[in-house]
């Protein structure tokens, strides 16, 4: 990758930290987002900011993309005037959550370019992706990954799952239901231990401690529910979206998700009553609502 220019595409969220970090580690970045604020802030620090997707594609060697949907990345990538359409870059690769079956479609349209595709979605949200310290999972031809591997380090652990497209996007997608799953039963559950006077913090300690500790109560109700605050950093339409996702990719392969169906209804809910881009530990407020109980401890964490 030495002396490669590097093009990224969905300066949100995820996308600017991430931009930020391959910045810091010296790389020539161009940059695109429709909202200007996010390149110009980059800009500031060295990155080119241009008008397109396609003018991205015409400057850099490899493209990085994270976009909020399978049918943006879609767009972005495959669409005219799009990635696809650009002069110089002969690489692409998605840090977006879109699903095996859009991820598989998008690599055959790009191959007939000569541009290989390579699956690369992330977990470990904005705090990771400031930080360094994201799950990247990878999928996509070996070679091309070892040409990457020095890049893709600068955002986390990689994880080389295969070369078949999609493979990565089908351990994100079943991440993201456990992620799910488990904020929503350790709501239910935490609901139902503080209606009955045990203090939530105390029931926090107790579980994490315990054999039901998991990632909702080890990190989310720390951060965000116990302060009351419910600003973890996902949206809950983005969760649904990948919770869905992951259950049409399972009942496609012919396997029934009888729970995950139920943690997409909670996200539903979730949705309908708070809207698609509250945070997704809204789930946690929506059982304090049906409860009758505000589940905090007090303190800012």
């Amino acid at each position: 990758m030495a002396g490669a220019r590097l093009g990224f595409v969905g300066i949100g969220r995820m996308g600017e930290p991430m931009s930020g970090r391959l910045l810091d580690a010296g790389h020539d970045l161009v940059v695109f987002d429709t909202q200007p604020a996010g390149p110009q802030r980059l800009a500031a620090r060295g990155a080119t900011a241009v008008s397109s997707a396609k003018a991205v594609a015409d400057e850099a060697d490899v493209v990085f993309v994270s976009l909020p949907t399978p049918d943006i990345v879609k767009a972005v990538v495959t669409a005219p005037g799009g990635l696809i359409d650009g002069g110089r870059a002969k690489t692409i690769v998605d840090f977006s959550t879109t699903g095996p079956s859009t991820a598989k479609a998008i690599a055959e349209a790009l191959a007939e370019r000569g541009i290989t595709w390579i699956d690369c979605p992330v977990s470990g949200g904005v705090s990771g992706a400031k930080g360094g310290t994201l799950a990247v999972i990878v999928s996509g031809p070996r070679a091309t990954y070892d040409t990457l591997e020095p890049v893709l380090k600068v955002f986390g652990k990689l994880f080389h799952v295969g070369e078949k497209p999609g493979l990565a996007q089908s351990a994100k997608l079943a991440n993201n239901l456990l992620a799910a799953s488990a904020l929503v039963v350790s709501s239910e559950a935490m609901a139902m231990a503080v209606k009955s006077g045990v203090d939530p913090q105390v029931m926090i300690d107790i579980i994490n401690i315990s054999s039901g500790r998991n990632s909702a109560t080890q990190d989310k109700f720390p951060r965000s529910i116990l302060p009351g605050t419910f600003d973890f950093g996902f949206t809950t339409g983005l969760s649904y979206k990948d919770v869905r996702l992951c259950i049409e990719e399972a009942e496609a392969m012919g396997i029934p998700m009888v729970a995950g169906s139920a943690v997409r209804q909670m996200l539903a809910v979730t949705k309908a009553r708070y809207g698609a881009d509250s945070d997704f530990t809204h789930i946690a407020k929506l059982l304090e609502e049906w409860a009758g109980v505000e589940m905090r401890s007090g303190e800012k964490p």
